[in-house]
């Protein structure tokens, strides 16, 4: 079967090879992606009573810290990206309702494009929620995982019209409350395996 005109990653043999990017001009690079987490109501309810604190811990800022490490360790994950060296993440997480909004912006100079590494901050932590808060329900969805937004190369792509994105610079969109432990007691505690 020919290769399709427009498929970079396979060569004319239909053999899977890494795009070479070394004679293309390097531009600023930068690209938002999209994750929905999307909780049971009542398990919804206990987090946001609990302050996003489970037994596991803080979920959010541990689901942010771990959306900024797989955007950096995108090329071991996904095996024909080139290994970018990222001037920025950025991890938002804000709840809307019962679902967790997850927003990976990264940028870097570079000669090609970042949006995988920014789908791939966004769905990590969109794995990091739902591994922290899977002894309360098995029923968490992880849904639409979505580029929104690149810019900085061949083509420029911009999805934001079709859902605003929010970000709070002052606490990098993490809405962390305080918590009382004693709301901790309405949290399922892990299962002993």
């Amino acid at each position: 079967m020919p290769t399709e005109p427009g498929l970079s990653h396979v060569d004319a043999a239909d053999q899977p090879r890494m795009v070479d990017v070394g004679a293309k001009p390097a531009t600023r690079r930068s690209a938002q992606a999209r994750a929905r987490v999307t909780f049971p109501a009542e398990v919804a309810a206990k987090l946001r009573a609990a302050g996003y604190v489970t037994p596991k811990g803080a979920v959010l800022a541990v689901a942010h810290i771990a959306g900024v490490m797989g955007a950096k360790a995108t090329a071991q994950l996904i095996p024909l990206c080139h290994p970018l060296s990222l001037d920025k993440c950025d991890i938002a997480i804000r709840m809307e309702g019962n679902d967790a909004l997850i927003d990976c912006t990264v940028s870097c100079r570079g000669s090609t494009g970042v949006e995988m590494e920014a789908l791939t901050g966004a769905g990590i932590a969109a794995l990091t929620i739902y591994d922290m808060c899977k002894a309360m329900s098995h029923d968490i969805v992880i849904g639409e995982i979505r580029l929104m937004r690149k810019s900085g190369g061949r083509h420029d792509v911009d999805h934001t019209a079709e859902g605003t994105v929010h970000r709070d610079a002052g606490t990098a969109g993490i809405d962390i409350a305080p918590v009382d432990t004693a709301d901790l007691d309405a949290i399922p505690s892990r299962p002993p395996s």
